[in-house]
């Protein structure tokens, strides 16, 4: 059903279990491959009736109050960091046998990743999500204009959550958000990530096996795109909507099966920039220090996360263009060998470049193709994905001309000079454009603020109105 059985044996296996609502499935029934190294991992079937509860059974964090769902999550936080915590430990383990990054970017990001769960943050996201935040415990009266009274409620929905495999933080996320709107959450898994998830649920069941939160939580792994287990579970008698993250096939594969009562949130494949204007080239320190705070965003997450810069839009004169690129090249190359990752780049990526060397008067390259920093100098965006510490400088007359390049798949700009920011961000918007940032910026989010363009926790709730026009308000 899901990948190939009785391939290899199962002592040569990264073994996977599931979570499934308090309890651990351990299981090698299937063989799976990742999606980045095609390494392969083991994992039990899906034992259907256990991962999804039935309608008739009240969501287990209904009436927990809002208050004592964030206790626990902050009370998770620490224990996912913890030098004990063997479910962690074992999961980074695993996981550096089948993510395309390096276990030090693995380590820090599961470290950064915990400390979403902290008490301001997850009360910032909540208030800012929604108006009234008792709408999650309780049926909030209202009364309109013309005396109307009714009550409403954001009521616990029925998630399925498609997890990315670029992004480990994701998992932490999603099961605190998952929590605080009290969903019934069925995680699917990543190939590249089949672990971060069942260690964070494993950490949570240590602290209190009988917790709603974990009593409301189950992770499964099954190739994408499997019509077997999608047309079991995509339906509106099991889920409310499915909550999206991954590349155009993933989504589109979701697409598929939406109908009447199942919808999707999706956080969809998105493109991040920077926008460097001609103050950059003030004098030396300030270019190199521009040039800095460009290969920041450009090095996000080893430059695998959405954020993370691959078009850099310089205006200025060719010449001046080619020194920041230089320095540009220089600060990328640092970083990389800092994160001790160098996988050449792909084969046609790496064609396409050796082309460009050949066109030097279209074009300018600095670097090599072995992913150690490359920076390429052209004079409108390349056909291909930058990717793999590969940046891509545009140079145009003026930053108005690079507004013709934003479209809705533009999720980050990066800008400077500084002042400048809020000339653009209306014409950005327009454009498609969902977040303007200081250059140097991408990577860290103010808590709280809007995501791919939505206020997301306001999406996943069930939205429902008792109106009664003699009800006591």
């Amino acid at each position: 059903m899901n990948g190939l059985t009785g391939a290899r044996s199962a002592e040569e296996l990264v073994p996977a279990p599931f979570f499934l609502r308090g309890e651990v499935l351990h299981g090698t029934d299937v063989i799976q491959t990742s999606r980045d190294l095609g390494v392969t991992f083991a994992t039990p079937r899906i034992p259907f009736d256990r991962a999804v509860p039935p309608r008739t059974e009240v969501p287990p964090l209904l009436n927990v109050p809002l208050a004592e769902i964030v206790d626990f999550l902050v009370e998770t936080g620490p224990r996912l960091v913890a030098k004990d915590n063997d479910h962690m430990q074992e999961c980074i383990e695993r996981m550096c046998r089948t993510h395309i990054l390096p276990r030090a970017v693995v380590e820090n990001t599961a470290r950064h990743a915990a400390a979403y769960l902290d008490r301001r943050t997850l009360m910032a996201e909540v208030e800012q999500n929604f108006p009234d935040p008792r709408a999650l415990d309780t049926w909030v009266p209202k009364q309109d204009y013309t005396g109307r009274k009714s009550f409403v409620r954001a009521f616990a929905p029925r998630l399925i959550h498609v997890l990315p495999g670029n992004s480990p933080g994701v998992a932490v996320k999603s099961v605190a958000q998952g929590s605080m709107v009290k969903a019934v959450n069925l995680f699917k898994m990543s190939s590249a990530d089949p672990f971060t998830m069942v260690a964070i649920l494993r950490t949570m069941a240590d602290i209190d096996p009988q917790h709603p939160i974990v009593k409301s939580m189950s992770a499964v792994y099954w190739r994408g795109g499997d019509d077997a287990t999608e047309r079991v579970l995509y339906r509106p008698q099991y889920f409310d909507k499915i909550v999206a993250w991954g590349g155009g096939d993933a989504i589109n594969n979701v697409i598929k099966y939406l109908g009447p009562g199942f919808q999707l949130v999706s956080f969809d494949p998105k493109t991040s920039i920077s926008m460097v204007g001609r103050e950059a080239f003030a004098d030396d320190e300030t270019l190199d220090r521009v040039a800095d705070l460009c290969s920041a965003d450009v090095m996000t997450l080893n430059q695998e996360a959405c954020v993370a810069s691959r078009y850099q839009f310089v205006e200025g004169p060719q010449d001046d263009v080619d020194r920041f690129c230089e320095r540009l090249h220089f600060h990328i190359a640092r970083r990389a060998a800092d994160s001790g990752d160098a996988r050449k780049l792909d084969q046609d990526m790496r064609e396409a470049v050796e082309m460009m060397i050949m066109m030097d008067d279209e074009f300018g390259v600095w670097g090599r193709t072995d992913g150690k920093g490359l920076v390429i100098r052209s004079s409108e965006p390349v056909d291909f994905h930058p990717i793999n510490k590969t940046a891509n400088v545009v140079r145009v007359d003026s930053l108005d001309d690079v507004v013709k390049w934003i479209n809705v798949a533009t999720q980050t700009v990066g800008f400077y000079p500084f002042d400048r920011m809020a000339d653009y961000r209306d014409r950005l918007a327009a454009g498609g454009a969902q977040r303007i940032v200081r250059l140097g910026e991408a990577g860290p989010s103010t808590i709280g603020n809007p995501h791919d363009a939505m206020y997301a926790l306001h999406r996943f709730v069930h939205w429902m109105a008792h109106e009664d026009g003699t009800a006591e308000v």
